[in-house]
């Protein structure tokens, strides 16, 4: 249902999917969702600021599940709440809303809309007066006499996603230069004090050390394009825990102009199978796979300490293709290529829009998009990570490459990338 700016109406599902949508085109500013629990109008601490640095609230009930592709043009970004498993001290839940790289007075068709798990709508705002803000509330979750509500709020600020987090208690973490340190001054020549036996110092109990003081939060994201195709996670503090590779896509419904250069055997359907993988090579010289092809899924825990989640065959789910690096193994690796083949559904990634996030468990998301396909292509190297003597580096490849008939995609890969494998044909 549609609502104005302040209504409200109350939300009877015990778990909502929270989705913020918006129009993109050329010079479209990117959009990101977050949430902040409230405890007496503020957070209670910077954990309970769940975004795109920081995804699951420590209690679970809210995470953000990130963007995708949702047709005509529209992309989505989301979050979802477990009511029933907020803490009872939190009394609202913010849903807002930042803008990068502009403003949202240049991000068309912007809506919030509250979903239950079977995705009937409960609630949805759209907003239509944007004009210098940089951050919005679009709308807030609250409880009001044991039960959850919606309101759609439609308030802005032009500071930013800072400015909106500060405003709620959250501390953020902002680089401070270093000035130069002052050189001592010179004391002047004293005479030497007489020399005397020193008295025993008192015997003092040992303090424990003082607690580590938190973190502020990290609000850095990195965006990659061609003319910055690289960033260091070891830079931006991506060196431990779980490095997670995400492939979310959308089908575009007409490639009239394709069927005409290539024939008919060139159109998509409605299930394309899209296969996320890897090449690896570790520090010992292993080489190898993982992809669903041959369910070489891998292992996170033990060479080659990289695991393909599952195998999505639609590209509808929220959580697309997932490729997870354990990065506490850092030292045993020495490149790993991230790809993308066709399994069947179509012969040419033409007219496919597809976006790939990198979220290491610490540190700055990274994330591009796929160019147009301009050629016959059913294989895409998306991203090479490399260590460089302990830097992690990521680079942006965004390379379709045609196999020569009756090569394999996986074989087209290595031959361009000089992996030197033996491959033998796989099913899954």
């Amino acid at each position: 249902m549609g609502m104005l700016k302040g209504a409200n109406v109350r939300i009877p599902a015990p778990a909502v999917r929270v989705e913020l949508g918006w129009h993109t085109a050329p010079g479209v500013p990117d959009v990101d969702a977050s949430a902040l629990l409230l405890a007496g109008g503020r957070v209670r601490s910077d954990a309970d600021f769940v975004f795109y640095n920081q995804a699951v609230h420590p209690s679970g009930a809210v995470r953000h599940e990130g963007k995708r592709p949702s047709g005509a043009g529209t992309t989505t970004d989301t979050l979802s709440v477990d009511l029933a498993a907020v803490e009872p001290s939190v009394e609202t839940v913010v849903l807002a809303a930042s803008a990068d790289g502009g403003s949202f007075g240049q991000v068309p068709g912007l809506y919030i809309r509250v979903t239950d798990a079977a995705g009937a709508e409960l609630a949805r705002f759209d907003s239509t007066d944007a004009t210098v803000e940089t951050a919005f509330v679009l709308g807030e979750l609250y409880r009001r006499q044991g039960e959850w509500k919606f309101r759609a709020v439609g308030q802005g600020y032009s500071s930013g996603l800072e400015g909106l987090a500060t405003d709620f208690g959250i501390t953020v973490d902002e680089p401070q230069s270093v000035p130069a340190p002052a050189a001592p001054p010179v004391p002047a020549a004293i005479p030497a004090p007489p020399v005397q036996a020193p008295a025993a110092p008192p015997v003092q109990p040992v303090a424990p050390p003082p607690p580590a003081a938190p973190q502020p939060v990290r609000l850095t994201k990195v965006t990659l394009t061609k003319e910055a195709p690289t960033v260091s996670l070891t830079k931006q503090g991506g060196t431990s825990g779980a490095l997670r590779v995400n492939l979310n896509w959308e089908v575009r419904k007409s490639f009239k102009g394709w069927g005409h250069k290539f024939g008919k055997a060139m159109a998509m359907h409605a299930d394309l199978d899209l296969d996320l993988g890897c090449l690896f090579e570790l520090r010992d010289g292993t080489k190898g796979v993982v992809q669903a092809l041959g369910n070489s899924f891998g292992s996170l825990h033990r060479p080659p300490f990289i695991h393909l989640d599952g195998d999505d065959r639609t590209g509808a789910v929220a959580s697309g293709e997932n490729l997870t690096v354990n990065l506490d193994h850092i030292n045993d690796f020495r490149r790993i290529l991230v790809f993308v083949t066709i399994y069947e559904g179509a012969r040419s990634f033409a007219g496919l829009h597809a976006t790939v996030t990198l979220q290491p468990q610490h540190g700055a998301p990274v994330d591009f998009s796929l160019d147009e396909c301009t050629v016959l292509s059913n294989v895409c190297a998306l991203a090479l990570i490399t260590n460089n003597g302990g830097d992690l580096v990521v680079q942006r490849e965004a390379r379709y490459l045609v196999p020569d008939r009756g090569v394999s995609p996986q074989r087209t890969l290595d031959r361009a990338y000089g992996w030197g494998m033996n491959w033998t044909p796989g099913r899954k």
